[in-house]
């Protein structure tokens, strides 16, 4: 509970969200030596403390609490961390160019609102990997699988156009072709399963293009997809950036409240 309670003030604190003093109004002051007997409460853990107090984010915490979020707030370093972010944000790229290709399918038409939420579904995957925690290189994987999810929507929608040729054009090459004409032989050749890495690679590179040749071939509409693709990508970047905490102290309770920075 404390854990929980500590990354909700790690993500959810905002040192600028303090209240103003408010002079108006007439508030009864308590001596050092009352605040040294009364003690000062943990936010996190409840831990009644007599002797001293950190400042985090405009929350009085102990040592212990202070420490957690502060381990929170660092950027984890470790390969095995990285790797299952990225697994867990591949997984929700999927699931989001599914969804994506589902509305615009469904709807033939571009809804923002689900590019934001696929910024959303990557953004959450990441987080689920690093329990929590946030960083640099986090944020570029996210921002990178958002758009990466797009091109994936897109391309049953290309493959589908490319493929729906006029049936005209086959019928008069066919017309056009000698009735005796002797058929060639068929390729009967196995595939080389060397093929299929070039294969994918060359799909990983469609779908990368594709939002682009999108935007860049309807334009000027295209700045509106441009703009909805822009969004999920910032909502991807908020969300796995690392949590601004700030820490000051220890404070002796008693000794009046901390300097202002």
């Amino acid at each position: 509970m404390a854990i929980r309670r500590n990354e909700e003030i790690a993500m959810n604190s905002d040192p600028n969200s303090v209240k103003p003093l408010q002079f108006d109004t007439a508030v009864s002051t308590v001596s050092a030596s009352e605040s040294r007997a009364e003690g000062v409460t943990c936010a996190v853990c409840g831990t009644q403390l007599r002797d001293e107090y950190y400042d985090v984010n405009a929350h009085q915490m102990c040592s212990k609490c202070r420490n957690e979020i502060a381990q929170l707030a660092e950027t984890p370093r470790a390969w095995s961390v990285f790797a299952r972010a990225c697994a867990f944000g591949l997984v929700a790229a999927i699931l989001g160019a599914i969804l994506y290709y589902a509305v615009i399918k469904i709807t033939d038409f571009e809804i923002g609102i689900v590019a934001i939420a696929i910024g959303y579904m990557v953004g959450y995957g990441i987080r689920m990997g690093t329990k929590g925690r946030g960083g640099l290189r986090f944020q570029i994987v996210a921002v990178v699988l958002t758009y990466w999810a797009v091109g994936l929507a897109y391309m049953p929608i290309a493959f589908g156009a490319i493929m729906d040729k006029p049936a005209a054009q086959e019928a008069s090459a066919n017309a056009s072709a000698p009735a005796n004409a002797a058929e060639p032989p068929a390729d009967t050749a196995a595939p080389n399963p060397m093929n299929l890495p070039l294969a994918l690679a060359l799909l990983v590179g469609i779908s990368f293009a594709l939002p682009v040749l999108t935007v860049v071939g309807s334009l000027p509409g295209g700045l509106i997809s441009a703009a909805i693709i822009s969004f999920g990508m910032m909502q991807a970047w908020r969300m796995t950036a690392a949590p601004h905490v700030v820490i000051t102290g220890p404070y002796r309770i008693g000794a009046g409240p901390p300097a202002l920075a």
